[in-house]
């Protein structure tokens, strides 16, 4: 692997070089020198966490660990006591958002018809994101979110990248969605429900029926360019992609420990309160899906 990265960066700087254009060849290296100060970081963080876990989990000692990365005993301790590894489930880096806004209909003035008032971010994806920022900032993660404008077109192909978007909001997360094996969105004269393919399991959401219950899908999915993935939180109501941030705040620890950074699906199950319409219970109600495992 080292090879082939001293070689991708020889042939990159060797494309610099090349330029004739001054002004350009300046561009150019400016915007590299950007693009390798923002992987340094996450390279760091990455290498940090993993000193810690290999630490927590008595895999080797400090002196040894040292010895083996050349660093001091101390500069180790240091580096070591960093944030928790379970925050690389999340990102190793600054964690962007990406919200999906929808078209909010409402009631003229007079209240005698409705007008479209749009676009707008829904207010419980609005709170699944301040829960999630909680969440993130508590593992030492610095986190903001941005809108998914009408129509869908997020930008998917980016490190770092947490999606709460509804299928029906976005053609392209709908296509993506469709490469899971195991977990599939589908709707019909009910409205959405979620089945699992391996089961042959459908779950409609309790809301459907009156009860404070939802159920949304989780999971690790591939980027469009094929090199990385993003989390994805959608529930079948906006309601329940809540839950899964109301899990993931008792279950980080597990969940990085069992998943790493490796692609997953996954549906949970939350209740809320029917006055406050908070959170208050959530659960896995299906295995972690793997797609090499298929």
């Amino acid at each position: 692997m080292d090879d082939k990265l001293d070689a991708a960066l020889d042939t990159a700087l060797s494309g610099v070089r090349a330029l004739t254009d001054p002004l350009q060849r300046a561009k150019t290296a400016h915007r590299i020198v950007g693009q390798l100060q923002d992987y340094e970081g996450q390279v760091q963080s990455v290498r940090n966490e993993a000193m810690n876990e290999a630490l927590r989990a008595g895999l080797t000692s400090n002196k040894d660990l040292a010895t083996a990365l050349g660093l001091s005993a101390g500069r180790v301790s240091q580096l070591a006591k960093g944030a928790p590894p379970e925050r690389l489930f999340l990102g190793s880096g600054r964690v962007i958002v990406a919200l999906a806004e929808k078209l909010e209909e409402g009631k003229l003035k007079d209240g005698s018809d409705k007008a479209i008032q749009g676009p707008v971010i829904a207010t419980e994806d609005f709170q699944t994101y301040e829960h999630l920022r909680g969440l993130a900032e508590e593992v030492g993660l610095e986190i903001s979110f941005e809108r998914i404008p009408l129509g869908g077109n997020v930008r998917l192909n980016r490190p770092n990248l947490v999606v709460i978007c509804g299928p029906r909001l976005s053609p392209l997360i709908e296509q993506i969605l469709e490469s899971d094996p195991h977990l599939r969105f589908d709707k019909d004269s009910k409205g959405w429900f979620l089945t699992d393919l391996n089961r042959g399991e459908v779950y409609r959401s309790p809301m459907d029926s009156g009860q404070n219950q939802d159920i949304a899908y989780f999971g690790r999915l591939p980027r469009p360019d094929g090199k990385g993935t993003f989390l994805y939180i959608a529930g079948i109501h906006a309601r329940g992609s809540g839950g899964v941030v109301h899990w993931l705040n008792s279950e980080l620890e597990n969940v990085h420990r069992e998943l790493k950074a490796r692609r997953f699906s996954v549906l949970i199950r939350s209740t809320y309160d029917p006055e406050t319409l908070d959170i208050i219970a959530s659960e896995r109600i299906t295995p972690f899906y793997q797609p090499e495992r298929a």
